[in-house]
């Protein structure tokens, strides 16, 4: 007989009371928070088992930190030494962090990670449904995986993940975020713009913080700080996956 996963394939399984409750459609303060088009982003904290998310961190560490692969994206240079006017600033996505595509069947990554059972964790009718509860609409169940890994000074700079080439993502999309923070993380933040200004701010440094994110939207993740002398320990892993729209 095959092994048992070791990772809970069902969202479910992962989640608290509180997270129980926005399942099931009875948490007023969570559910339809992003029903409203203007509203882009909500963090959950409470919503997954501490136990279980620590749990998941430690196989996450054992398993998967050998499969990821470097995504290093500075800043390039010419946006400086290439303008020709003054404060004609223009800025490309930069990024510093570690990841794995969970798309590529062929790859050692997705093989071990449908081994340990996180493409169904990411693709599990409870993990849509709750993304449903929190959008206030349905969206298609199969949708794109992948997972991220910041350590000491990794960052996201200012983007809007906007995809108008795609055209079923064009009018947007939702990305779903579940945190795993080793005890060395001091704090890392994600910035979000509101009424055209980047002026939002919320944590997403505590383990099992779900964010969720009705894009396209400006935003931007802060650099990991580490706590004093716990470099090796600051490491924030977040699993994702993103989810188009149902047609209405």
């Amino acid at each position: 007989m095959p092994s048992k996963p070791a990772i809970p394939t069902e969202f479910e399984a992962l989640l608290s009371t509180a997270g129980k409750r926005v399942l099931a459609g009875n948490a007023p303060d969570a559910c339809g928070a992003l029903a409203d088009p203007r509203r882009r982003f909500v963090a959950l904290n409470g919503m997954i088992s501490a136990p279980k998310a620590e749990r998941l961190r430690r196989v996450l560490e054992r398993e998967m930190a050998g499969l990821l692969t470097e995504l290093n994206q500075p800043i390039p240079p010419e946006t400086i030494w290439d303008m020709k006017r003054n404060y004609d600033d223009w800025l490309p996505k930069s990024v510093r962090c570690r990841t794995a595509y969970l798309e590529n069947r062929r790859g050692a990554a997705w093989r071990r990670a449908k081994e340990l059972g996180l493409i169904d964790l990411l693709s599990s009718p409870s993990m849509v449904a709750f993304g449903e509860a929190v959008l206030g609409r349905k969206l298609y169940s199969k949708g794109g995986q992948q997972i991220l890994l910041y350590g000491p000074g990794d960052y996201a700079g200012p983007h809007t993940d906007h995809t108008p080439e795609i055209k079923r993502a064009a009018k947007g999309y939702l990305d779903f975020h579940l945190s795993l923070v080793g005890p060395g993380v001091a704090h890392q933040y994600l910035v979000y713009a509101k009424g055209g200004h980047l002026t939002e701010m919320a944590s997403v440094a505590e383990s099992g913080c779900l964010t969720l994110y009705r894009l396209p939207f400006w935003h931007y993740t802060t650099p990991l700080q580490a706590k004093p002398k716990q470099e090796r320990k600051a490491a924030r892993w977040v699993l994702l996956g993103t989810f188009l729209f149902a047609d209405r």
